[in-house]
């Protein structure tokens, strides 16, 4: 089997899902499409550059989810090649499933490394050599740069606007 979704009949019942659904909005998607949307978000969950990630599913989940919500918005008059624009969509739901991932692996992180030793104790007696330990394998063993995450954020946030507080500086003076 060369193609798993045949572009053509795709194209086809497309056509037929905007007909139906301009007669009536909450027309139920058929399951051709369904199952091709599926198919494009499987298939590519599965490309080199996303097959290693632990979160897969959600990959795949937010893959579907996002074609769906824009399924009405492909345009048979523009374009006559409905797979690549949902295979389009799905790259862009997997990229922020995983940005979404890491900002979560990043917290997550951040406070086992800002954790205070006396957390980790458990006993009564001192077992800070076996609390700073654990510290210490959780710095040497995640794989998490934070370091250029944390220059990624301070890169996207927007400087403060100061210019109210200048401004009040001056009246004061």
């Amino acid at each position: 089997m060369a193609h798993y979704v045949d572009n053509a009949k795709f194209l086809e019942a497309i056509k037929e899902y905007k007909k139906e659904v301009s007669l009536n909005p909450k027309a139920r998607v058929p399951e051709y499409i369904g199952h091709c949307i599926l198919e494009i978000a499987k298939r590519f969950a599965s490309r080199p550059n996303f097959y290693g990630y632990s979160y897969k599913e959600e990959l795949i989940s937010d893959g579907v989810e996002n074609c769906l919500m824009y399924l009405t918005n492909f345009d048979p008059n523009k374009s006559s090649n409905p797979f690549a624009y949902y295979t389009q969509i799905c790259y862009y739901a997997f990229i922020r499933r995983i940005q979404k991932e890491k900002k979560q692996s990043y917290v997550k992180h951040k406070l086992l490394l800002e954790m205070p030793y006396e957390a980790f104790d458990t006993s009564e007696f001192d077992d800070s050599e076996l609390a700073q330990s654990f510290v210490t394998f959780i710095q040497t063993n995640s794989n998490f740069d934070h370091e250029s995450f944390e220059r990624k954020i301070k890169k996207t946030q927007k400087p403060k606007d100061t210019g109210l507080e200048e401004f009040m500086k001056g009246n004061n003076e």
